[in-house]
């Protein structure tokens, strides 16, 4: 499946955008650098077995073990202490980050409820794009009967654009459902 999606890049994407920007050198053709997959649950400071369940749902998700997430700062407002864990996250590279791209845009997206496509302005200004997920049930690898609570995540998209107009033509040409 990854395969597919790097020899999908490799023959369609790069020359296309090869040709719409008029690079001089091929390493000047943007790709996708990694993708970061966060959850943040504050939950976690009360009982620590919310954790387990956001570990074990990223670990299913993505095929790769999360790293916990610790607070910097102590904000009395929130009852949060410096150093308590407070969410997870997932980096992926290479095949995983490909093999996740193409289940992404082409298996969870569409089983999300009223889905018309993704936000095509959530890019940062430098090539990155990011979106947030209501609940992890859109994924197929996830068992509705096994989870204890719906819990939204964050995707971010890193590429090694310069401009956003390139990061977007490099995501919709890599499938990316981008709304009208």
């Amino acid at each position: 499946m990854a395969a597919r999606l790097k020899e999908m890049y490799l023959n369609d994407v790069a020359p296309a955008l090869m040709k719409k920007f008029e690079y001089k050198s091929v390493m000047q053709i943007p790709k996708l650098d990694k993708i970061v997959i966060n959850v943040a649950c504050g939950e976690a400071r009360d009982n620590a077995k919310v954790l387990d369940a956001v570990v074990s749902d990223l670990k299913q998700i993505t095929g790769q073990q999360p790293v916990l997430c610790k607070a910097k700062k102590s904000v009395a407002n929130f009852k949060l202490r410096e150093g308590m864990t407070i969410g997870a996250k997932v980096t992926l590279r290479g095949d995983r980050m490909y093999e996740f791209v193409d289940r992404f845009f082409n298996l969870a997206l569409p089983r999300v409820r009223d889905f018309r496509g993704i936000n095509p302005n959530s890019f940062d200004g430098r090539g990155n794009y990011s979106v947030g997920v209501k609940e992890q049930l859109i994924f197929p690898e996830i068992d509705y009967d096994k989870i204890d609570k719906v819990r939204g995540m964050d995707i971010c998209f890193v590429t090694t654009a310069n401009t956003d107009e390139e990061a977007r033509e490099l995501l919709a040409l890599m499938g990316a459902p981008f709304a009208r």
